[in-house]
Order: C-alpha cells, then structure tokens, then sequence
C-alpha cells in the first residue's frame, strides 16, 4: 500500500494495523509505504511509527509524493493525503489492476473533491466524486505550485 503525505505518521500507522495487523503471520503481513516530501516531517514521521512499534509494517521514505514509490510498485490500494490539481499519472501507473486510490483534487484554498480512483483489471480507470473536503495542498511536480 502506497500513502502521499506521512505528516505524523499517525495514518500510516492506522492504516498498517489494517493491512498488516500485528496478530497477522508475517508472510500474510502486506506493507504500508508512506512518502513525505518535508524532511522534517519525515523525521517526525519515522520517530512516531517506531516509537508506536510499527516499524516493522510501515516505511518512510522522504521524496516528492507526487511521483510515487515505483520502486515497490505496483499498488492495490494508494491513499493521497494532499490535495492534487489533478490525479498524478504516476500514481495511475503505479496502481495495480483491479487497485483502488482516493486522493483529494481541487484548488489549493481548502476545497477540493475526494476522486475514487478504480484500476480495472483491463487497465482501465474509473473516476468517482466522493463529494467536497479540505486537505492541504500537495506539493511537488504534479501538485501545486506557489
């Protein structure tokens, strides 16, 4: 599972205790990568998923979110926790067939819609407005630019 935007860490963790649940075999055990574009956040990140002994299950890496993680792609499941002025293809790309993505597209003011991304098994996408939410925007070289 790819994650943009690790922040504190918290989703990540959260998110690891559902694809890899600390009860699970080892060998049934998936993998939560969490990309962060802010050192210092990935820092703080890292700091907070081992401290809360989810080390193990969750991997930080500081890079531009907006590119992806190909190196352990591809994907079933990507959640984007920026807003993007578009879905980044590279996330597209790196998404398994039959994968699921939700990633918040809209302007940079707060307002955004959450787009349900569905990769078919025939590589085709399907796109799904959630509806309106407010996330910060993504930054790199498929987000915003300021």
């Amino acid at each position: 599972m790819l994650e943009v935007g690790a922040g504190s860490g918290w989703h990540a963790a959260t998110i690891a205790e559902i694809v890899a649940p600390s009860d699970a075999p080892r060998s049934e055990r998936g993998h939560v990568y969490t990309v962060e574009i802010v050192q210092g956040l990935a820092d703080f990140a890292r700091k907070n998923v081992m401290k809360a002994g989810f080390g193990d299950r969750v991997t930080i890496i500081c890079a531009d979110g907006s590119l992806g993680y190909p190196e352990k792609a591809p994907y079933d499941r990507v959640l984007v926790t920026a807003a993007a002025p578009d879905v980044p293809k590279p996330l597209i790309e790196q998404l398994k067939p039959t994968g699921i993505m939700l990633i918040p597209v809209g302007n940079a003011s707060l307002f955004q819609s959450l787009i349900k991304i569905t990769k078919g098994s025939n590589g085709k996408i399907k796109e799904e407005n959630l509806g309106g939410v407010a996330f910060v925007p993504l930054t790199g070289r498929y987000g915003h630019r300021f």
